[in-house]
């Protein structure tokens, strides 16, 4: 308490003290006294003219906290230690997120997603921990952005915050969103297939261009199925000549995968001549080369590629689906050639089999039809010879 003189007022425990108010002139500070749980408090109620404090109101608070309808001031002020203290604890999506990002390892992919963070879920729900995002907020942004975005980048928008918020509850530092996400409906079953012609326009418009990195990367998705960004990040010691095996590192699923070398991807490493960079495609100045466009748009447009063919990715499925359609690669072992994680997304080229199955059924009735009809001949010729003995 100031050594200030109290001055009783008519109301029993407020008093006041004299002060000076901001512009220098006499104000009086309001003080009241109570009990509480057998403990005298003494506390500031308010001064005169900057809370436009009397005597009446000051006897109101301190009846208020008599009857403990209101705190004391050192409660209010515990209670705002307590919420800064619990605000610096608080795992928000924004908090969430950077140390969901600071564990991805670098490259496209995590600034891709980082780029849709900041543009789509920042705003709307990085102040927001976890369990305070309610169904109708994800359901309205995902209406919003169904308006102007493809469903499948929607779908990229809404799997981040699912994952953010599973990275919280995985290391314990909050709980997971309480609800399923609706995401738009995406069909990304298509699966791409060239026509004999049209791959031999395509490879003999790869074979005609001249950036021979372009031409190298194009042949080795043909031959091994490999995605554009493990291909321009393989390293001279990921490939094992003698072996015969190719190792990705931190492909899409995440976790280092071996593929077989065959022939022709063998044919395709061995005529890439080496530089002194550790990456088979080396970049003009250091790292890998990240983007080889212009001379993929050059094939595309010398080999005239059908519509809604991806010149690199296509690859991917042209590769895929000619195995598929063989009828001698099971589905267990294309989904290791094309590192799928879940076996779903191999599934797409189960009726390529499932064709070549049938094919090959029809073939088997075929010979039985066949093997039947020489029968009936043999027995029709049996016949002919015995009414000719006779």
């Amino acid at each position: 308490m100031p050594a200030n003189i109290r001055t009783k007022t008519k109301y029993p425990g407020v008093y006041f003290i004299m002060g000076t108010s901001v512009e220098g002139k006499p104000e009086k500070i309001y003080y009241i006294r109570y009990r509480r749980d057998g403990k005298m408090i003494e506390e500031k109620a308010g001064r005169q003219h900057q809370n436009k404090m009397t005597p009446a109101k000051a006897n109101n608070i301190r009846s208020e906290r008599i009857k403990g309808k209101a705190p004391s001031n050192r409660a209010k002020r515990e209670a705002k230690a307590a919420a800064k203290k619990a605000e610096k604890t608080k795992w928000t999506i924004q908090k969430l997120s950077e140390a969901y990002f600071k564990g991805r390892p670098e490259g496209k992919s995590r600034n891709t997603d980082q780029g849709r963070y900041d543009n789509y879920l920042k705003s709307k729900f990085g102040e927001k921990e976890p369990h305070e995002i309610a169904p109708l907020d994800v359901d309205r942004l995902r209406i919003r952005l169904s308006k102007k975005l493809k469903p499948q980048t929607v779908t990229h928008i809404l799997n981040l915050l699912i994952w953010i918020t599973n990275y919280g509850a995985a290391n314990n530092l909050s709980a997971p969103l309480p609800f399923k996400v609706k995401k738009p409906q995406v069909d990304n079953k298509k699966t791409e297939f060239l026509a004999p012609d049209e791959l031999k326009r395509y490879l003999n418009a790869i074979d005609a261009e001249t950036d021979l990195q372009v031409r190298g990367a194009i042949k080795l998705a043909l031959f091994t199925g490999m995605r554009r960004s493990e291909i321009l990040k393989l390293k001279w010691r990921d490939i094992d000549f003698e072996r015969g095996f190719i190792t990705i590192r931190n492909p899409k699923g995440g976790q280092d995968e071996i593929v077989p070398m065959n022939d022709d991807a063998r044919g395709v490493l061995e005529s890439i001549n080496r530089s002194r960079s550790s990456y088979v495609f080396p970049g003009r100045r250091k790292g890998h080369r990240v983007d080889i466009k212009n001379g993929i748009a050059r094939i595309r447009k010398a080999a005239n590629l059908p519509k809604g063919f991806r010149p690199l990715h296509g690859l991917r499925h042209q590769f895929a689906s000619m195995l598929a359609s063989s009828g001698q690669v099971d589905m267990y072992t294309l989904q290791k050639l094309l590192t799928h994680k879940d076996p779903r997304m191999t599934q797409r080229y189960s009726h390529l089999r499932d064709e070549t199955l049938k094919k090959a059924s029809g073939l088997a009735g075929t010979l039985v039809d066949e093997a039947v009809a020489e029968t009936d001949e043999a027995t029709e010729k049996k016949v002919v010879q015995l009414d000719s003995k006779q």
